[in-house]
């Protein structure tokens, strides 16, 4: 699709439908791509009901670079970033079209940040491993944006507000990380393992947050005391949800598309805006 008839899909896009919405997506381990449990038929269903996109941008919590790019790509191709733990998942290829244009375009709607081109990324698994099941025809172009990692949170919820216009556009957002996600205390024996008092306790105080869209404490996460430390030792999978948030627009609902736990460690939360 080029970025003419693109435009031209997009007007009349915006006189028909409502604006996309907008998903933050607690993907986990990339073992739920071979999965069937209650987290992978929540997206299932999920799938069902969205609207075909023109295009689909993935944030993920795997494309951490320095500085901020994004995927021109007309051929992403499956990208296997993890360890040779289930060969099933080395049989798995999600390989949409990719969308250089659309890409282009977030290059001129972003002023925060020089938003530059990567011609060789493909998708990691913070994208397919939940593609598969929300649009398994795969028949959607997919591009990523990539995450950097040098800047501080509210950069990132400020990035997230510059790329609302591509909703009015029929561009599905999906923001592909964690809200809670410590791999040093994981228990990998057990993905049913009882989640930690510290998961639990973060992982609501988000849930009444966003409730409450009251975003500044989720922005200034590192504040909130020991239970947020302990959920993100890291921030590499929470930063997409920040994207999300600056998604969001006024008022726009947010619901809980599925609240679950994993390996002890990991919040699975998956939520929709809009």
């Amino acid at each position: 699709m080029q970025l003419q008839e693109f435009n031209k899909i997009s007007e009349q896009y915006k006189t028909r439908h409502r604006k996309m919405p907008v998903l933050f997506i607690g993907h986990g381990h990339p073992i739920n791509a071979v999965l069937d449990n209650d987290f992978t038929r929540s997206l299932t269903k999920l799938g069902k009901t969205l609207e075909k996109p023109n295009a689909i941008l993935v944030v993920s919590a795997h494309w951490e670079t320095v500085g901020t790019y994004v995927s021109v790509n007309p051929r992403p191709r499956t990208i296997y970033d993890f360890g040779r733990f289930d060969d099933r998942l080395f049989q798995i290829s999600y390989e949409p079209a990719g969308q250089p244009e659309i890409a282009r375009n977030v290059k001129k709607i972003v002023s925060m940040t020089d938003v530059m081109e990567d011609a060789g990324m493909g998708l990691d698994h913070g994208a397919w491993t939940v593609l598969k099941y929300i649009r398994p025809e795969a028949d959607v172009p997919v591009f990523e944006m990539s995450v950097d990692y040098t800047r501080q949170p509210d950069f990132h919820f400020g990035l997230g507000a510059q790329l609302r216009s591509l909703r009015d556009r029929g561009v599905l957002i999906i923001c592909s990380g964690n809200i809670v996600h410590n791999l040093r205390l994981t228990d990998w024996h057990n993905i049913d393992a009882s989640p930690y008092e510290w998961n639990l306790e973060f992982d609501h105080f988000v849930k009444r947050r966003l409730d409450d869209r009251d975003f500044q404490p989720l922005i200034n996460y590192f504040k909130i005391g020991a239970s947020a430390m302990l959920s993100v030792p890291t921030n590499d999978h929470y930063l997409p949800m920040l994207y999300s948030l600056g998604l969001a627009g006024q008022d726009e609902p947010i619901t809980h598309i599925y609240e679950g736990y994993q390996y002890a460690a990991m919040s699975m939360r998956c939520f929709q805006i809009g």
